[in-house]
């Protein structure tokens, strides 16, 4: 477990230009030998296909271990994102500064729900 946790050390970031900027300012950002970063920038002219393979891409990759997505963009891959069910790493839905966050909508919170049996 320990070298599970070792490497799995960032934060991947999906989202709107303020959430990122913001998350970027806390020191969270990152870009490896090979220019691949830990986040996306989501916006008006991001192609959908784009927001898909990089989740996917996230998904997979080993040095990550938690991915924070505005729920917005969330519910643009809700397929995807719903489908997910893997424990690393994790994916936690965030809300935007324009769009607030629904718990309904929450594929963590629904997941414990069908574990729990509070449907």
């Amino acid at each position: 477990m320990a070298n599970l946790l070792r490497e799995r050390s960032l934060l991947a970031l999906i989202g709107d230009e303020d959430t990122i900027t913001g998350l970027l300012l806390a020191g969270i950002g990152h870009i490896d030998n090979k220019q691949k970063s830990n986040f996306l920038i989501v916006d008006s002219k991001t192609p959908l296909s784009t927001i898909e393979e990089t989740f996917i891409e996230f998904t997979r990759r080993k040095d990550i271990a938690i991915i924070l997505i505005n729920q917005h963009v969330a519910d643009m891959i809700r397929q995807l994102v719903d489908d997910y069910d893997q424990a690393f790493p994790s994916v936690l839905e965030i809300p935007s500064k324009d769009h607030p966050y629904d718990p309904a909508k929450d594929s963590v919170l629904k997941r414990v729900q069908r574990l729990t049996g509070d449907n």
